[in-house]
């Protein structure tokens, strides 16, 4: 099974962005922990981040009749970017979204998210645990 794994914006400053809300994992740190977990799991994953939303798009887009499942954690994008919501709507497989923090303990504008309707599944506050619980859900079928 290949699955994408998506970072969104400032995802990459993981590791010095306040490490009480994100942890201390770098993304290389993160990605390389995901890898690990793929291959236990019998998967074939690829990680992305970018802070360019369009490319982020393309992504997705690529992923089309690719890949058979995509874990994604856009950042802040998840909370106003419908461009986003709407390409991961074109896709046929199960999608993740992940969450480092818990959202919903946070600020009121990150209650929400634009694309929790188009996701299969949501994982929320559980650190990097969260890509893990993530690749096990589409490994084992991707369904609730």
């Amino acid at each position: 099974m290949q699955v994408l794994v998506l970072n969104g914006v400032n995802l990459n400053t993981l590791g010095k962005r306040d490490p009480t809300i994100y942890g201390t994992l770098t993304l290389n740190e993160l990605e390389t922990q995901i890898y690990t977990w793929g291959h236990e799991l019998g998967l074939t994953v690829r990680c992305r981040q970018s802070n360019h939303e369009g490319e982020f798009i393309g992504w997705i887009h690529d992923a089309l009749g690719e890949m058979d499942g995509v874990v994604v954690n856009p950042g802040a994008w998840s909370h106003y970017a419908y461009s986003i919501r709407d390409a991961l709507d074109i896709l046929t497989v199960p999608i993740v979204e992940v969450h480092l923090s818990n959202i919903h303990e946070r600020e009121e504008w990150r209650h929400h998210t634009v694309i929790e309707d188009v996701a299969t599944h949501r994982i929320v506050g559980k650190g990097a645990q969260g890509y893990k619980e993530a690749l096990e859900f589409i490994a084992q079928g991707g369904t609730a």
